[in-house]
This record gives structure tokens, sequence and C-alpha cells, in this order.
């Protein structure tokens, strides 16, 4: 039986849809690489290539996160490799804005710029995700109606809707999109050190906690900036 993959992200088996502010079990990647998990038919095994895919970019995501640059490095290029053997720029595409995403979330970088030699052969909802990490507003021309359901949701309700947004990685990603857009409040700093907390995910737990110093720092509250550096020393120590 051939194998279809989905136009978008948005056109993926519905039974396969995350809940909005939930993603699948490595949160917004999942949601972006959902082309990537669609599978064929209805009870047709998927294609080695898109199981190897998707561990890769599992593993890699984990690493990323967790501080292990040289297992990341490895892994995102397995994925790249495997998704190759298609020739769909589109899908491409999706496991690039993958990648950028757990790096933004990590406050590493903002935007895409891996993305743009794969534009012009991405789909709608993959340029309507580059243009978001960019922290610029998706206006309806660009699609906001196909960004993940939990990014959908924070930019239609700010800062205000991260609480909403169970998966940890679509909240980080959120946060840190707020954040380039140039709301800063702490609360949005709070939600995104819950979310990396929660996972132990070392790499945005220490971004953010440093942020959330300046902030502290900024308003004067002596009390929390000591919180927050208690909890520095115990992330730079190991537990030591």
């Amino acid at each position: 039986m051939t194998t279809t993959m989905p136009a978008s992200p948005s056109a993926a088996n519905p039974r396969q849809r995350p809940r909005p502010g939930r993603t699948t079990p490595i949160g917004l990647a999942l949601a972006i690489a959902a082309g990537l998990l669609a599978g064929c038919a209805q009870h047709a095994p998927p294609p080695e290539w898109e199981q190897n895919a998707h561990g890769a970019a599992t593993r890699a995501s984990e690493a990323y996160l967790s501080g292990d640059d040289r297992v990341a490095a490895q892994e995102w290029r397995r994925a790249r490799s495997e998704v190759a053997r298609t020739a769909r720029p589109d899908l491409l595409a999706r496991v690039v804005l993958l990648e950028c995403a757990v790096r933004v979330a990590s406050l590493a970088q903002v935007g895409c710029p891996d993305f743009e030699p794969l534009r012009e052969g991405a789909d709608a909802a993959e340029k309507a995700y580059a243009q978001y990490l960019e922290g610029r507003a998706v206006g309806a021309a660009a699609g906001t109606d196909l960004l993940p359901p939990a990014q959908r949701a924070v930019r239609a309700g700010g800062s205000a809707a991260l609480a909403g947004v169970d998966d940890p990685l679509a909240r980080l990603v959120a946060a840190a999109v707020l954040h380039a857009r140039g709301e800063t409040s702490p609360e949005v700093a709070r939600r995104a050190i819950e979310a990396a907390s929660e996972r132990g995910w070392r790499r945005p737990l220490m971004a953010w906690l440093l942020r959330a110093v300046e902030q502290a720092q900024q308003r004067g509250d002596a009390a929390q900036v000591e919180v927050l550096r208690q909890r520095l020393r115990v992330l730079q120590g190991g537990g030591n």
C-alpha cells in the first residue's frame, strides 16, 4: 500500500490530533512534525524512515533540552537524513522547525534561520509557524489557525493563556515567543521555569532562571533574587 502523507500538520488523521494545550509525547515537536507520525492507511505500519525520524527527533529534543549537545547534534543529523530519503522539502522543513522550536524554548535563539532555504517548498502551516517563532504577529493571511493548538491559544490570549498549556515544551515555546514580543512579565518566566523544572530540562531552566533573576533585580525584589539564585546553585551544583 502506498504511503501518503498529509499536506500539512493540520491535515493529519483527526484521531491523532493533540488536545488543545497538550501535544504528543515530545510536545511541540510532534505538533510541528505531525506529518511524520500520521502513517498511511488505517492499518498499514509507518515506513521505516518515518519511525527512524520520529525516534531521532525525540532523542534529539530531549538531549538538547537536557544540555547534551553531542547527542542532540548527532540525532538531529539522523532525523534530517531519514526525512531526506523522501525528497520532500515540506517534511524536512518540519524537522528543521522542530529543532528551532527547542532552541527558541531555551532562549538560545529567536526565529528559525535554517527554515529559509526550505521556505519555497514548505506548506502554509510551516510558514506560519516559522513566522510565529520569530515573535512576529501571525495575521489571518498567514494562517493563525494553522498554528499548533497550544500556540494558537497563547497567540490569542497572551500570557494569561499559558496557565492552560499543559505540555511543558509547548508552554516553554509559547513563553519564549511572548518574551520575544516584549511580554516579559514575571508570570511568563514563572510558567516557563515550572515547565522546565517539571521535566528536568536543564538548558531552558538555566536560561529562564537567569532571566527571572534579571527581572527581580530590576524590580528591586532582593528576596526573590535570593530564592532564584538558590535554585541556580542547586542546578549548577548537580546536587553536590
